[in-house]
């Protein structure tokens, strides 16, 4: 299966004859990068905010997805799981601009989980809903999300194959987020080098964890 990267938390899998996943599209007046031209058979919308909520944005979408529960759709099992999303008290989980959904993608074994504006490291029973995880699309900028010191921490608690950094400064992007150095100076990484898509096959995982940068990508 193939992972591109389109800015922000925005990203494109697929897979030949299975169906095609977009996470997380944004609206470019409200978050920079260029404006998204995407075809996708399922749209999942990871918590209400402009740069995260755009389904209007990908065309061809036979499937809207914004929450949990356990989906199968064009050979594609997809699990949510709802976290709190912060706050406190009664609060907490019950403001629904606030909640955050983690999806899982299964394309036949290989597993990619989408941590959307993941805030605090998830509870125990959530990470066990999560399963084995293959490929981790992390936020590791702030702004409402995991800062790096909090991104790196559940890393090494759901343990995948591979990392791929999203939600952070880069050049095309307007909203306030820490740079990506932060966060490989946190996992005591110099920076690879990028690259404009990453190929995922069983055979290819890593043993130990391995952070792959992605370039956003024109649409």
């Amino acid at each position: 299966m193939e992972i591109t990267w389109y800015g922000h938390s925005c990203f494109r899998l697929t897979e030949r004859s299975y169906a095609t996943v977009v996470t997380d599209p944004f609206d470019n007046k409200s978050v920079g990068y260029d404006a998204l031209k995407l075809r996708s058979d399922i749209v999942t919308v990871s918590h209400e905010a402009p740069g995260h909520n755009n389904t209007d944005a990908v065309k061809g979408t036979s499937h809207v997805i914004d929450g949990a529960g356990e989906f199968e759709i064009g050979g594609v099992f997809i699990t949510g799981v709802q976290t709190d999303g912060g706050g406190s008290g009664k609060k907490k989980g019950k403001d629904k601009a606030a909640r955050n959904t983690i999806y899982v993608f299964d394309y036949d074994g290989i597993t990619v989980a989408h941590l959307g504006d993941l805030k605090e490291v998830p509870t125990q029973s959530e990470i066990e809903a999560l399963g084995t995880l293959n490929v981790a699309l992390v936020p590791v900028g702030g702004g409402g999300a995991l800062n790096a010191a909090k991104a790196a921490e559940i890393i090494s608690v759901i343990e995948p194959n591979l990392v791929i950094p999203m939600h952070y400064a880069t050049p095309a992007a307007k909203v306030s987020l820490d740079s990506l150095n932060k966060f490989l100076k946190e996992m005591g990484l110099s920076k690879p080098a990028s690259q404009p898509s990453l190929k995922v096959t069983r055979s290819g995982l890593p043993d130990e964890t391995k952070v792959v940068v992605l370039d956003y990508q024109k649409s």
